[in-house]
């Protein structure tokens, strides 16, 4: 369903995620950004792992609803308040994932809804 692109030619993946994705399957997933809060409580967690956590739980959610899981993901874009957050959020978002990773952007942002310090966004393939 996905296979992993890699090329010396280009600059290696420094994270969790690859150069690039080739998908085949038969429906295109779109998922909105998510942000962290929890749908429950309507709140949202301190810090930047937690936040991390709550908006790949609820993409793992919305996910889940169109019969699809974290494996189906072929594209995410992160959006951080702070790139200083990078690390500690890629140590999170690294426990969701497994080879082949996803491609993936992350991008620093002025100011995100609810001045979370995460949202991310994925395109799934099912």
């Amino acid at each position: 369903m996905k296979q992993s692109l890699q090329t010396p030619n280009a600059p290696a993946a420094i994270g969790p995620y690859s150069q690039g994705i080739a998908a085949s399957g038969q429906k295109l997933i779109f998922l909105s950004g998510q942000l962290p809060v929890d749908p429950v409580t309507n709140t949202m967690p301190d810090g930047i792992q937690e936040q991390t956590k709550q908006a790949l739980a609820n993409l793992a959610a919305v996910l889940a609803s169109a019969g699809a899981d974290f494996s189906h993901v072929v594209k995410t874009t992160v959006f951080l308040k702070d790139m200083a957050d990078f690390a500690a959020m890629n140590e999170v978002y690294a426990s969701f994932f497994k080879a082949p990773f996803p491609a993936r952007a992350c991008v620093e942002v002025a100011r995100l809804p609810k001045d979370a310090k995460v949202e991310i966004e994925a395109v799934a393939v099912l």
